[in-house]
C-alpha cells in the first residue's frame, strides 16, 4: 500500500544519535515537551536533545523541569534547552514552538485501563491544548497522553472553541507500530529495523489493528498464530504494566516511539518527501470521526491520508469490532469539552 505513493519511515531513532551534529542547511526547529519531568518526558527529551533536527528544546512540567533542563544542557549537542515550571510559565514555554509533544499525565498502574486515566489526563490535555491554541496555534501537536482515543478529540474541541485550525493535532500511535515491527521480526527472524507493519484504528485494546497482511517485507502466519500476535500487540501496554509490577507503564519504548514521530514530523516540515507515519487524526474514512491510518506528512501536516488499504477478512472484522468502542471514546472526549 505504501509503494505507490511514499516510503514509510523506519524506526531509526538511534541513528539520530550517531549522526554528525552539524545543522548546516537545516531549518531551525523549536520543540516543546509538555510533561518533560515524567517517566516518558525525560527519555523523550534526551532523544530530542541528541538529534540534529532539533535546534531548541523547551521543557515544561509542574515540577523539577529546571533540573532536567540543566542536566540535558550539559550534553554537547547543539540544541539549546530551557526549562519552564508551573502554570505561570506555561505560556512562555510554548512561544515560538513548531512541534509540541505532550506526554503529560498520570501513568497506568496494574489493573487500570487507559480509560481509567480519563478524568485526570483529560483536564491536563485540555489545559495544555488551550495554551497551545493561544501561544503556538500553527505548531504540530503530538499527543501521547492516554487515553489517546479521547484526548485527541478533547484537544481538537478545545481548538475549535478557540477558533484555531485543529488539523495539526496528531494522536501518537507509533508505539503500536514499533511493537508490531519488533514482534513480527522476532517471530520471523528478521532485522527489526527493516520491518514495517501499519497499525490502524485507535490506541487502546481492540481499537489497535495491526495490518499484518500489509507488512513489509511480506509475512504470513497460521490463523491461530496471527490471532495470538494481534492480541499481543493490542495488549502490549498491559504486558509492560504487569512486568513493572506497579512501578509504571511503558516509558522507554514510548519515548522512543514519540521521538520517532517527532523526527518524522520535523523531516516533513523541512521538505523531505515521502515521510509516512500512522497517526490518530480527524478522519472520514470510517464511521469513527477519528481514526489512525498511514499518513504522508508534509510542511503543513497531513499531505495525504493513505487510508486503510486492502484488508484481509480477519482485519476487516477487527475494524468492524473497533468502531463502536472508538465512537464511544470520541464522544466521551467531546462531551468533556462541551461540559467544561
Amino acid at each position: 500500500m505504501f509503494s505507490r505513493l511514499a516510503k514509510p519511515q523506519t524506526a531509526n531513532v538511534l541513528g539520530q544519535l550517531v549522526k554528525n551534529f552539524s545543522t548546516t542547511n537545516a531549518a531551525n526547529r523549536k520543540v516543546a515537551v509538555m510533561g518533560a519531568s515524567g517517566g516518558i518526558g525525560q527519555p523523550l527529551s534526551l532523544l530530542l536533545k541528541n538529534s540534529p533536527l532539533v535546534t531548541e528544546l523547551s521543557l515544561y512540567d509542574i515540577v523539577h523541569t529546571p533540573g532536567v533542563a540543566a542536566d540535558l544542557s550539559h550534553i554537547n549537542s547543539p540544541a539549546k534547552v530551557t526549562g519552564f515550571v508551573g502554570p505561570d510559565q506555561l505560556a512562555d514555554s510554548l512561544k515560538g514552538c513548531e512541534v509540541v509533544v505532550i506526554p503529560a499525565g498520570v501513568p497506568r498502574k496494574p489493573g487500570m485501563t487507559r480509560d481509567d486515566l480519563f478524568n485526570t489526563n483529560a483536564s491536563i490535555v485540555a489545559n495544555l491544548a488551550k495554551a497551545c491554541a493561544e501561544n503556538c496555534p500553527n505548531a504540530m501537536i503530538c499527543i501521547i497522553s492516554n487515553p489517546v482515543n479521547s484526548t485527541v478529540p478533547i484537544a481538537s474541541e478545545v481548538y475549535k472553541k478557540a477558533g484555531v485550525d485543529a488539523s495539526r493535532i496528531f494522536g501518537v500511535t507509533t508505539l503500536d507500530i514499533v511493537r508490531a515491527n519488533a514482534f513480527v521480526a522476532e517471530l520471523k527472524g528478521l532485522d527489526p529495523m527493516s520491518v514495517n507493519v501499519p497499525v490502524i484504528g485507535g490506541h487502546a485494546g481492540i481499537t489497535i489493528i495491526p495490518l499484518i497482511s500489509q507488512a513489509s517485507p511480506s509475512v504470513e502466519f497460521p490463523a491461530d498464530q496471527l490471532k495470538a500476535l494481534t492480541e499481543r500487540i493490542q495488549d502490549a501496554g498491559t504486558e509492560v504494566v504487569k512486568a513493572k509490577a506497579g512501578a509504571g507503564s511503558a516509558t522507554l519504548s514510548m519515548a522512543f516511539a514519540g521521538a520517532r514521530f517527532a523526527f518524522s514530523m520535523i523531516k516533513a516540515m523541512n521538505g523531505e518527501q515521502g515521510v509516512v507515519e500512522c497517526a490518530y487524526v480527524k478522519s472520514d474514512l470510517t464511521e469513527a470521526t477519528y481514526f489512525s491510518t498511514p499518513l504522508v506528512l508534509g510542511p503543513n501536516g497531513i499531505e495525504k491520508n493513505l487510508g486503510l488499504g486492502k484488508l484481509s477478512a480477519y482485519e476487516a472484522t477487527l475494524v468492524e469490532n473497533a468502531i463502536a468502542e472508538l465512537k464511544g471514546s470520541i464522544k466521551k472526549g467531546e462531551n468533556f469539552v462541551a461540559n467544561m
